[in-house]
């Protein structure tokens, strides 16, 4: 390959989806093997595929001079409902090569009135009378739930169908059939959202699903977000949005002539209970399969004793398309240990913290023999299950057998966090071969590679992804386990830059923030989680900040101009709301329940000064969103304000010696990191956090907001051999603590569990919890030094200054952006030199920062590196080398010498 090559074409931010409505955006990543590789032009070709055959031409952008390799937005006419598209990029190298890649897409429901479908539910005559109490194995929370429902309908095809697609949602949780056969690897979809305003319904092509004479589609709809149990208030727990599920279906068949008919819900629909008597997402599935009908899914089955199903509404105005990927199977986990714990019952270990289900293979098991699964993250000190952290949550899976030679229970309604399962009730012994955790999250791509010759760290970078893995669930929770799993704002926005790194987690961010934005009040306030709870007040500081914050990272990682677009407006008024109960302009009134830096240790940051940093913060980003779509004067105004507060904080929380008010650690970061004090006061503010640091005997006391601050700042005053110390720390508390401790993930508290004070309150003790993994950042911007230019979007400019460090003899990793894959390798040798490779995808530009005062001292490839073909020799000053890379493939060599820190600015 000595041109470039296209790779990795997205529709929309999603690979291939099937449920376009408006007109996308395509976007390609780069690569290739030659120097100075750039992208001159591009030009995309779209073509309609109708079911009667060929393909037409509806939109060709012409050859377009550009190196953008995301934005190419369609501009031919309107697209047709329930169809297939393809489309192809050819770009053009600055030699005049030219590539072709080729992707596809589909459509959902392009217009609204093609709606044909109706919502339809259980048929409420049909209801069992009413029995005395009785003893029951189903505990008192969950008694009054309903079975999940199964709905069929019968339809006849004269001729197997050109195309067909079929479009479906839930107010609940669904898992559709066509002819027996399931449609699509979704999970728990339609997924969480503001329901109220708008739910987003999945496409399939099940042409290969149906065939000539009677078909059938068939669904089971459980209570999900929709009816069942949400949140920690015993007094809104359930039925936040309504107290029946429903379902809608729309079946799209087009025909080889041209023709269309639609199969939609509505009346005729039969439905019944099915063998699942209950299903939750917090509180578990019962099962009991001697209920079971085989083949209900199946064509010609009797539903003579079935119900007609009722239609509950034709409202089908808040339909959306899905967006981003939907919650999948991501991976199987075998056990990797059985314990037998006397009594019939078993724990099951399988070594990884994660999110999801346990499926478990039954045999020989005499009917009616009742099966209990109970999950939990830990173990106590007797190696029982450690659950009441787990709060009101039951963490509970049950199953009766039939008495089949073998059976697989494998929940579809529910999902647990859990490292270990309790299996109960079985006759004969398990065998680790009988059971495997099913991980679930959303299907995004990894695009972060990081590994080290540290153990230690390589663990850390484990316990985030996986942390990353189950607190992205329809929504970014702040915990997979508990009584809780809600969209905190402040823990998503001090997370996502490293889950940016990690993972292709922008589609879901920006669908998510479209829910922030609805949870807005009048007055401009955030609220504090999103899907917002009824009961819950506005933002507090840094909580509601990240409806502010979160675009903008969106936008750095991704260069999408769209996300500030949509959310920017909403930005400033989250600004203006500050200011507007904050005249004087330091941020103490109307600040929601104003937790402050959650959970720091052995300090206190007081709370106005964290919050009037977000304020000055979070009116800086909103002008620079503003000045990023042209919005001058109103960008303008509000950078004014945000110099006010700045100027507002200087004079009430900076001392002309450097200390600011409360003496932490977290008022020095926030103070630093936010740009807050003046030019000249900045070396004596980084001295006082260096002391404030070195104090506490190189221990950190950050809480949540701080802590992803902390070793990017230290890195940026010269000071990365802190920021290695703190990573290093396997004291209490430390990243490592938890590591050392058998953590898998990372913990919500650096004290979640200690030897001399055990648990930690049941109140508040998650084990799976993303937020103090926000260093993840700093693993790859820092240890691999794969970062950007502070005026750059999207990986346009990219700076590569690896922070060196005798703790390490190597690190390796890279980062998919959106022109290609960036790459920083780099191991120290004996002899006292260092071999750095970097790789730099087509079209962008590069600075490297070497920590070697002299250019002399570099070779590239073998060669003085001067005299190296696509290196700029830029500067030397600080005691390192700054060079200028064109887009490639380098290798440096250059003497390690004492490691020393790298300044990034």
């Amino acid at each position: 390959m000595t041109g470039l090559r296209p790779y990795e074409l997205r529709t929309g931010g999603q690979d291939e989806p099937l449920g376009v409505v408006a007109a996308p955006s395509f976007s390609w990543r780069l690569e290739s093997d030659r120097r100075g590789a750039r992208q001159r032009s591009y030009r995309v070709r779209v073509r309609h595929l109708p079911a009667t055959g060929g393909a037409v031409l509806v939109w060709d952008s012409g050859v377009v001079e550009s190196g953008d390799t995301a934005g190419a937005r369609y501009g031919g006419g309107p697209l047709v409902s329930s169809s297939a598209y393809a489309w192809e990029v050819e770009v053009e190298d600055e030699t005049g090569a030219r590539a072709t890649a080729r992707a596809r897409f589909g459509t959902g429901v392009v217009h609204a009135g093609e709606w044909r479908a109706a919502w339809i539910g259980r048929n409420p005559v049909y209801r069992q009378a009413a029995s005395p109490p009785q003893d029951t194995d189903i505990s008192y929370t969950v008694n009054k739930l309903r079975p999940v429902r199964r709905f069929v309908h019968d339809f006849e095809l004269a001729t197997t169908p050109a195309s067909a697609r079929i479009h479906t949602s839930a107010k609940g949780v669904y898992r559709l059939y066509v002819n027996g056969r399931r449609a699509g690897r979704d999970e728990l979809v339609p997924g969480w959202t503001e329901y109220r305003e708008r739910i987003t319904y999945q496409s399939w092509d099940v042409t290969a699903l149906l065939r000539p004479g009677r078909n059938t589609i068939a669904a089971l709809l459980g209570d999900g977000w929709y009816v069942g149990f949400i949140g920690t208030d015993r007094r809104h727990q359930a039925q936040h949005y309504g107290t029946e599920p429903a379902l809608l279906v729309q079946l799209d068949v087009d025909g080889a002539d041209g023709s269309r008919r639609s199969i939609v819900s509505g009346e005729g629909w039969r439905e019944s209970p099915s063998d699942i008597l209950y299903a939750d997402l917090l509180m578990g599935q019962y099962e009991d399969s001697r209920r079971a009908e085989p083949g209900w899914e199946l064509p010609g089955h009797d539903t003579s004793a079935w119900s007609e199903a009722v239609v509950t509404s034709r409202d089908t105005s808040m339909l959306v398309p899905e967006t981003d990927p939907a919650v999948r199977v991501t991976g199987r986990l075998p056990a990797v240990a059985v314990t037998p714990r006397g009594d019939g019952r078993f724990v099951v270990d399988f070594g990884q913290n994660v999110v999801g289900r346990v499926a478990l293979t039954l045999t020989g098991q005499p009917a009616g023999t009742r099966v209990q699964l109970t999950h939990a993250e830990v173990l106590d000190e007797n190696g029982e299950l450690y659950t009441a952290n787990l709060r009101t949550a039951e963490p509970v899976d049950v199953f009766w057998t039939d008495g089949s030679p073998a059976q697989v229970f494998e929940p579809r309604f529910t999902l647990h966090g859990f490292r270990y399962a309790e299996v109960a009730g079985l006759t004969g012994d398990l065998a680790p071969e009988q059971a495997e955790a099913v991980v679930l999250h959303n299907d995004f791509a990894l695009t972060g590679a990081f590994e080290t010759s540290s153990a230690d760290l390589n663990a850390l970078a484990s316990n985030i992804t996986w942390s990353l893995r189950g607190n992205f669930v329809s929504i970014p929770t702040d915990c997979p386990q508990r009584d809780e799993r809600l969209g905190w704002l402040a823990d998503a926005q001090v997370f996502t830059p490293t889950a940016l790194l990690l993972a292709d987690v922008a589609p879901l961010l920006r669908r998510w923030l479209r829910d922030v934005r609805i949870g807005q009040s009048a007055d401009g306030a955030f609220p504090d989680i999103s899907p917002r709870l009824i009961h819950l007040r506005e933002g507090a500081p840094a909580w509601g900040d990240g409806g502010v914050t979160i675009p903008w990272h969106v936008y750095r990682a991704t260069g999408d101009t769209d996300v500030l677009r949509e959310a920017v407006d909403s930005m400033a008024a989250w600004v203006r709301h500050i200011e507007r109960h904050n005249p004087g302009l330091i941020w103490r009134e109307r600040v929601g329940n104003d937790y402050g830096d959650w959970l720091q240790v052995g300090a206190e940051t007081p709370k106005d000064v964290l919050a009037t940093a977000y304020f000055a913060h979070s009116a800086d980003l909103a002008a620079r969103s503003l000045a990023v779509l042209g919005r001058d004067a109103e960008a303008r105004e509000l950078a004014d304000l945000a110099e006010r507060v700045r100027a507002a904080y200087r004079a009430e929380f900076v001392g002309p010696d450097g200390r600011v008010r409360g003496d932490t650690q977290g008022a020095y970061l926030l103070t630093l990191a936010f740009g807050l004090c003046a030019e000249g006061q900045r070396d004596a503010v980084a001295e006082r956090l260096v002391e404030a640091i070195e104090r506490r005997g190189v221990s950190l006391t950050s809480g949540f907001i701080t802590v992803g601050l902390l070793c990017p700042v230290l890195t940026a005053i010269g000071r990365s051999d802190l920021a290695y110390a703190l990573v290093n720390d396997d004291r209490y508390p430390s990243w490592l603590f938890s590591v050392r401790n058998g953590a898998t993930t990372i913990w919500e508290r650096w004290d979640g569990w200690t030897p001399e004070g055990g648990f930690q309150s049941p109140r508040m003790n998650s084990f799976n919890h993303y937020s103090l993994g926000a260093v993840g950042e700093w693993l790859f911007t820092g240890v691999l030094g794969i970062g950007q230019a502070p005026g750059s979007a999207g990986y346009a400019d990219i700076r590569l200054a690896p922070q060196l460090h005798a703790s390490l003899d190597w690190a390796r990793g890279s980062v998919e952006t959106p022109r290609g894959r960036v790459g920083s390798s780099w191991r120290r040798d004996e002899a006292g030199w260092c071999e750095w490779s970097v790789l730099i995808p087509p079209g962008a530009a590069a600075e490297a920062v070497i920590p070697v005062p002299s250019a002399a001292a570099i070779t590239e490839g073998g060669e003085a590196v001067t005299r190296s073909e696509g290196v700029t020799l830029q500067a030397e000053r600080q005691g390192c080398t700054r060079l200028r890379l064109e887009p490639g493939s380098y290798h440096f060599r250059f003497p390690a010498g004492a490691p020393a820190a790298t300044p990034i600015h």
